[in-house]
């Protein structure tokens, strides 16, 4: 299974001109063992060691905060399916992997899942938006549907995010062979013509 892992981000100390990625850090780090319901901004400042006054310098309020870890989160799933493309070659063997790793994301890290689809980045869909992880998934789309692009965009992501919820919502089990099963590059477009790992999505 292929993670990028939030869970062993330790908060480090702050360091002048970068309290703001420390945050970011911590607030991650706080993600991985709680929902985001339960981060404060003052747990925050005295995870990192400064004073609440400083903390609300770079985020005025919670939802300030929220919004800049769901961006984190969405950079983060970007570059697993990345690495996840690259390590099959790309291609259409690429296009199913990332698929893969958008729900292997979501199951290691939950909460942070949860909280890109309500605050930012992934909170529109991927047709729309401009982060790395949509802009793959467009380009994919682009490069095997043509003048379908649109629609495989759409079917692709309801394909990953639909077994991720329903994994995350304890519907299916969270089972590696189930998910290399319903997102694998020859079935979930089967009627695609010529269809071979390598060259389907």
């Amino acid at each position: 299974m292929l993670t990028v892992s939030t869970s062993k981000i330790e908060p480090r100390a702050y360091h002048h001109g970068d309290l703001r990625s420390a945050l970011i850090e911590a607030g991650l780090a706080l993600l991985a063992g709680s929902d985001a319901e339960h981060i404060s901004l003052r747990e925050l400042a005295r995870t990192v060691g400064v004073s609440p006054t400083a903390v609300y310098r770079h985020f005025p309020d919670k939802k300030a905060l929220l919004a800049a870890l769901a961006e984190a989160g969405v950079a983060l799933l970007g570059e697993a399916q990345r690495l996840a493309s690259e390590a099959v070659g790309g291609g259409g063997a690429g296009f199913a992997a990332t698929g893969r790793a958008y729900v292997r994301f979501a199951l290691a890290h939950p909460a942070l899942f949860r909280l890109t689809f309500t605050h930012g980045g992934y909170a529109m869909s991927p047709a729309q938006s401009s982060d790395a992880a949509s802009q793959m998934l467009r380009g994919y789309a682009e490069q095997f549907g043509g003048a379908d692009a649109e629609r495989l965009t759409l079917q692709a992501w309801a394909v990953a995010h639909g077994l991720a919820m329903l994994m995350l919502d304890g519907r299916l089990p969270p089972d590696d062979a189930l998910i290399d099963r319903v997102l694998d590059t020859k079935t979930l477009f089967p009627a695609q013509p010529g269809n071979s790992s390598d060259a389907s999505p």
